[in-house]
């Protein structure tokens, strides 16, 4: 899955990988970062107690040991609806810039760019077959102005001097 290389070469070039914890795209990237020995940062959307989903329990303990993970939400809390744009706030926040790999034209990942965008964040955009309707919001995304994304060298060069150094690894 391209999210999950793409995330791994991103780690491993020394960039932290921000992500939501939830299912597909975030997943794939929290792993990618992960495969490359790197932390992870997973903004969720429930306390840090609660899994959400629950077939990322495994993940989240993973990130909590060998990463981070934060919530504005108290322990115990359930995530709701209403918490995920704020979630979303969060992880445009934190971060230097935003890849938007898919996006249905009402997701949660557009709010995020869009949020990214309001905060002088990089928005970059992963261009996807105009008849798939996963790639709508990312397709719009590039039509607006995103960089387009292709590969790593794609989001370090976009990124400029805010990026970090290239590591070399043992």
């Amino acid at each position: 899955m391209f999210a999950h290389s793409l995330a791994r070469e991103l780690a491993e070039a020394g960039l932290l990988v921000v992500s939501g914890l939830a299912r597909g795209i975030d997943t794939a990237a929290h792993q990618g970062a992960l495969a490359a020995s790197s932390p992870t940062l997973a903004v969720i959307a429930s306390g840090v107690d609660v899994a959400y989903p629950g077939e990322n329990a495994e993940l989240m303990e993973q990130i909590a040991e060998e990463g981070v993970i934060v919530s504005e939400r108290p322990l115990g809390a359930i995530p709701q609806a209403r918490h995920f744009p704020r979630r979303n706030r969060l992880i445009s926040g934190i971060s230097l810039g935003v890849v938007v790999v898919e996006a249905a034209p009402q997701s949660g990942s557009l709010i995020t760019a869009r949020l990214a965008a309001e905060q002088g964040r990089e928005v970059m955009a992963v261009p996807g077959s105009p008849l798939d309707p996963r790639h709508r919001g990312t397709n719009q995304l590039l039509r607006d102005g995103a960089t387009l994304v292709e590969s790593a060298a794609d989001v370090i060069a976009a990124l400029g001097p805010l990026a970090p150094a290239p590591q070399r690894r043992p």
